[in-house]
C-alpha cells in the first residue's frame, strides 16, 4: 500500500487520484472511439466528459459523507466534506450522479440518451478497473481475514493490522475488466438501443454482490443483518437494469413494421 505518489511544490499527489484521473481518460477516450457506430460525433463524448466528471465527483462524494458521517466528519470542520484527494467516495453515488447529468446533457443538446448510455456504458466498466487499483493503493475496500495462498497484507498501521485478507480490490478490477469485455461482444450484436447499459447495471450489480461477500470493512448491515450497504443497493440497481432490458425491448418490437 502506498497511497502517496510524490509531492511537487509541497503539494501531495495520491495514487488514487492518479488512477481516477486515469480511469476518465480511458473511459472517454475509448467512448469517444465508438461514437461514430452510433451516428454520434465524437467531440459530443467530450463535451459530455465535464458533466459526468463533476456529476460523479458530487453523487459519489455525497454518498460517501452520508454513509460516514459519524464516524468522519461529525464534529470536524465543514471543509473536510470537499477533501477528496487521498479517498472518500462511493461509486454507486457517482453512477447516479453521473447518470443524472448525462439525462441532463442529452436532454439540452437532443442527443438520444439510450445511445449515449450504450456508448458510455463499456467504458465505464473499462474506468473502474482502473479506480479499483486506486483502492488497493490507498488501502480502502479492504477484504476480510483470510489464510489463503494469495492473501495480502497491508501495513501494521493498516485497519487490518497486518492480517492477511482477500485481494477484494483485484477480484474487483478483474472482473470489470471481464465485463468490459462482455461488453463490449454485446455492443457488436445489441437488439435495442439502451441494451448495452442495461446489460452493464445487471452485470456490476452481480459482480459487485459477488465480492462484497469478501469485504472486511463494514461493520453494518442491511435487510434483517444479511446484505452488506453495497449489496442492498445492488438490488435495486439489478432491478433497474432489468426493468430496463424488458422495457426497452418491448419498445423496439413494437416500432417493428408488420410484415404483410
Amino acid at each position: 500500500m502506498h497511497s502517496e505518489a510524490f509531492t511537487i511544490f509541497g503539494l501531495t499527489i495520491y495514487w488514487y487520484g492518479i488512477l481516477a484521473a486515469t480511469a476518465f481518460m480511458v473511459a472517454f477516450w475509448s467512448a469517444g472511439r465508438r461514437a461514430s457506430r452510433e451516428g454520434i460525433p465524437a467531440e459530443a463524448i467530450m463535451n459530455l466528459a465535464p458533466w459526468i466528471i463533476i456529476g460523479a465527483i458530487i453523487g459519489a462524494r455525497l454518498l460517501y459523507v452520508l454513509s460516514y458521517w459519524k464516524e468522519e466528519f461529525a464534529g470536524k470542520p465543514l471543509y473536510e466534506v470537499i477533501m477528496i484527494r487521498r479517498s472518500g467516495l462511493v461509486f454507486y453515488g457517482g453512477l447516479i450522479g453521473s447518470s443524472l447529468a448525462t439525462i441532463l446533457y442529452c436532454y439540452l443538446k437532443r442527443f438520444a440518451l439510450w445511445k449515449i448510455g450504450d456508448i458510455m456504458a463499456p467504458s465505464v466498466a473499462l474506468g473502474h478497473f482502473f479506480g479499483r487499483i486506486g483502492c488497493l493503493m490507498t488501502g480502502c475496500c479492504y477484504g476480510r481475514p483470510t489464510d489463503l495462498p494469495w492473501a495480502i497484507h497491508f501495513p501494521k498501521e493498516h485497519w487490518t493490522h497486518g492480517v492477511g485478507v482477500h485481494p477484494t480490490q483485484f477480484y474487483d478490477s478483474l472482473l470489470y475488466l471481464l465485463l468490459f469485455f462482455g461488453l463490449m461482444w454485446l455492443y457488436n450484436r445489441k437488439k435495442f438501443d439502451g441494451q448495452i447499459f442495461a446489460a452493464y447495471l445487471i452485470g456490476y450489480a452481480c459482480l459487485r454482490a459477488i465480492v462484497e461477500s469478501f469485504r472486511g470493512d463494514y461493520d453494518r448491515y442491511f435487510i434483517a443483518g444479511l446484505t452488506t450497504p453495497g449489496q442492498a443497493i445492488s438490488i435495486g440497481i439489478m432491478a433497474t437494469g432489468l426493468v430496463l432490458w424488458w422495457m426497452l425491448s418491448r419498445i423496439k418490437s413494437s416500432s417493428r413494421p408488420a410484415v404483410a
